[in-house]
């Protein structure tokens, strides 16, 4: 179980509490602790706020998702493609996980961007 995942729920939901969170996971469920954990990664991180609610907590999304996702694809490309978007794309051209058609997409709205 991975933290975007959970950013999944949390946007899904927008507002809830971890209970709510485990319930979203197909059986066999995480333990409510690794749940719990992962919430409160993310929100040491900035992407979730917490509101005290009884006497547990309140969670809802800090950030949006597009802004979330940039972050997310920043660190897979720094992490796992020597900070090379390059490298990236020729990972899945080479493992055909693109095509030339989707390659031709990619430059054109790269050549648009820069229009713009």
């Amino acid at each position: 179980m991975q933290e975007e995942e959970v950013m999944l729920f949390i946007w899904e939901l927008n507002e809830c509490v971890v209970k709510d969170i485990v319930t979203r996971f197909p059986e066999p469920q995480p333990p409510y602790t690794t749940v719990a954990s992962i919430v409160n990664n993310l929100k040491r991180k900035g992407y979730v706020h917490a509101k005290r609610y009884g006497n547990t907590y309140l969670y809802s999304p800090a950030v949006k998702q597009s802004e979330y996702k940039r972050n997310f694809m920043g660190g897979v490309v720094r992490n796992y493609f020597a900070n090379s978007y390059k490298e990236m794309v020729s990972f899945f051209a080479k493992e055909q996980k693109l095509s030339a058609d989707d390659l031709k997409d990619i430059i054109s709205l790269i050549e648009k961007g820069k229009e713009e």
